[in-house]
């Protein structure tokens, strides 16, 4: 049976990559029914695609993505800086499906402010060319590392996962996920939002920031590359979803909800797009 959701934040799920962990994403949807989706940004990872490479499982997640919008939830596409193309589809709708730059939502009583953050990203918004380049040796990492997982598995071993470690151990990086969160909770207390809601950095987060003007709720949804992480928000509380921690309790019924489209039409959907 389905858990009905309130509302579920997703990013980073970068599909088109080798990285994307689009079968276990699969699973999680097929699980939840809710009310409305928000998918913040670097779903298709535009700036990585190639056409040799969009395997059954990545055009499954769009058709599900469909599925939700033809249906009963509320679907917002909030484009970022992988998927910058769909931007000048911004104000698109397709039945319940939005594209848009950010939303602000009122979410029992509660201003929430919910955009992706590349705009806080020098090397995005000055040097495109380094972020695009950082993004390629970001996938190549990530394939090394699922074949070092491969081996460690069979080795009966626990995952590593090399970006973390390199997240945790170089100051840089610290420093620059401590200033994303400051800045992005900064400017929601200045503009008097109770929440804000990024993804951009990979990093799944929770927690209250104060300053002289005022206090907010920060939350970032992760990804679906590493933590295989989203946001749900249910009875006044928020939570971060972690699959791992309960993908033991995921029931999926494995349906396909779209029977008159084929992955072959969805790819020249994307294709189009891009």
């Amino acid at each position: 049976m389905k858990r009905n959701v309130e509302l579920v934040v997703i990013s980073d799920v970068h599909l088109g990559t080798y990285g994307c962990k689009a079968k276990e994403l699969l699973r999680y949807l097929n699980s939840i029914q809710p009310k409305t989706l928000v998918l913040n940004g670097d779903i298709i990872d535009i700036w990585q695609f190639k056409k040799s490479y969009f395997p059954k499982p990545h055009l499954k997640i769009i058709r599900k993505i469909l599925s939700f919008a033809t249906k009963d939830t509320e679907v917002y596409y909030i484009t970022g800086n992988h998927d910058e193309m769909f931007r000048k589809f911004t104000d698109f709708e397709l039945g319940k499906l939005k594209v848009c730059n950010k939303i602000c939502l009122t979410i029992d009583d509660k201003k929430t402010w919910i955009f992706h953050g590349d705009v806080f990203d020098a090397s995005v918004q000055h040097s495109k060319w380094i972020a695009k380049l950082g993004g390629k040796g970001y996938d190549l990492l990530i394939i090394i590392n699922n074949v070092v997982n491969w081996f460690l598995e069979k080795m009966g071993k626990e995952k590593y996962s090399f970006s973390k470690k390199i997240k945790n151990n170089v100051k840089k990086a610290v420093k620059y996920i401590g200033d994303f969160e400051l800045t992005a909770s900064e400017l929601a207390i200045d503009n008097h939002y109770d929440y804000v809601i990024c993804g951009h950095i990979h990093q799944p987060q929770m927690r209250e920031v104060v300053t002289k003007k005022g206090s907010c709720t920060y939350l970032n949804s992760g990804d679906w590359i590493e933590n295989l992480s989203a946001l749900e928000y249910n009875d006044k509380q928020w939570r971060i979803f972690y699959y791992d921690e309960y993908k033991h309790l995921l029931t999926d019924d494995g349906s396909e909800d779209i029977q008159e489209m084929d992955n072959s039409d969805l790819l020249k959907i994307v294709t189009n797009f891009t």
